[in-house]
């Protein structure tokens, strides 16, 4: 049977699918496969269970270096630090002032961070979680004039008017301030406390942002919103007296934003490095004023504030330690099992079997 000229030019016009006789497409490249031995994989597991056992001791032992410092001041009994303030109101205009004095018997090495501690604030929760407008806090008009449905019931105030920052997170934002002062030859003397650069980099330089509008100032910037969520004394554009740390890109509200995963968290308030105390705190008496005026009674959390130093691996962490010395642990121990399973078996034949 012949075929037509026709059916020819038509076979020979499909592209072939066979693959390029290359090495790689066929598939002809040299392979290596290990051959695992026991004197291949006992020196691993040996290796790398003494390695990570060593690095899990200089991280524990770094830990251990830090010095630490905190004091509760929920004031959640008669007598407690603060328990003339069981009553406080969130938004209250006149907080309640409290204040204690403590002693310092080591230096701390500075830089020392200054801490808040909030226990049993559930900031995980996802529908807390997720009740903010990150394009919003990006510095995006729209957003401002028009919060996303998440922020609801924190989304529009009684009079349609948009909360600006909207949400929940922002809504709840921990609002007590501290000054701590040092007692030396007979008189307090005021420790600086930093706030800048207590924000990521990445926050304060890139997700959070101040609106702007035909160069007009902050104030009018946010003059179509409320200003400030429900629970806020001040607005948003007066976090701050200095006037390059108000808006969204307050570090205070920054840090506040960075929602923790536990139940129980710390967020850095300050950091003690300049003035006097740029190589620390040093050993003696100290007096702490407090502006309370974040209750925490209502949800049975507490809360507390500290101080602590620093070294190359940054706060006070052991976790990490223990996990490299436990992992490690299991690889030696797996690797005295295996070697005890080979020298008794090493003699053994499939004929003795």
């Amino acid at each position: 049977m012949t075929m037509a000229p026709k059916d020819i030019q038509s076979k020979e016009s499909v592209p072939s699918q066979r693959p390029d006789n290359t090495a790689f497409t066929q598939q002809r490249l040299p392979a290596w496969q290990p051959l695992l031995s026991a004197s291949i994989v006992l020196p691993f597991f040996f290796l790398a269970g003494f390695s990570f056992i060593a690095v899990g001791i200089g991280l524990f032992y770094s830990s251990n270096s830090i010095k630490e410092c905190e004091f509760d001041y929920t004031g959640s009994q008669p007598g407690d630090r603060c328990g003339e303030c069981l009553n406080v109101v969130f938004n209250a205009t006149h907080p309640c002032n409290c204040n204690f004095t403590f002693n310092l018997t080591d230096v701390f090495q500075g830089p020392v961070f200054m801490y808040y501690e909030l226990s049993n604030f559930f900031q995980n929760h996802f529908r807390y979680m997720a009740s903010r407008d990150d394009t919003q806090l990006s510095g995006y008009l729209s957003n401002l004039k028009s919060p996303v449905n998440a922020c609801y019931p924190y989304q529009y105030d009684e009079k349609n008017t948009p909360y600006a920052p909207c949400g929940a997170v922002a809504n709840s934002m921990f609002n007590d301030v501290f000054k701590l002062s040092y007692y030396v030859n007979g008189n307090y003397t005021e420790v600086p406390l930093t706030g800048k650069g207590i924000a990521w980099w990445t926050d304060y330089n890139i997700k959070f942002s101040n609106p702007t509008e035909d160069n007009k100032t902050l104030t009018a910037v946010f003059e179509d919103t409320t200003q400030k969520p429900p629970q806020w004394a001040v607005p948003v554009w007066q976090l701050s007296d200095d006037a390059t740390n108000n808006g969204f890109v307050n570090e205070d509200f920054i840090v506040w934003m960075r929602t923790a995963a536990l139940p129980s968290f710390r967020k850095l308030y300050r950091r003690i490095e300049s003035g006097n105390f740029t190589e620390g705190l040093p050993v003696g008496q100290y007096f702490l004023q407090i502006d309370y005026k974040y209750p925490v009674l209502s949800f049975n959390g507490r809360k507390k504030i500290v101080f602590s130093s620093v070294s190359w691996m940054g706060g006070k962490n052991p976790f990490l330690g223990i996990a490299y010395i436990v992992f490690g642990s299991l690889c030696v121990f797996f690797g005295i099992l295996m070697l005890i399973v080979f020298l008794k078996t090493q003699g053994t034949t499939n004929d003795d079997m």
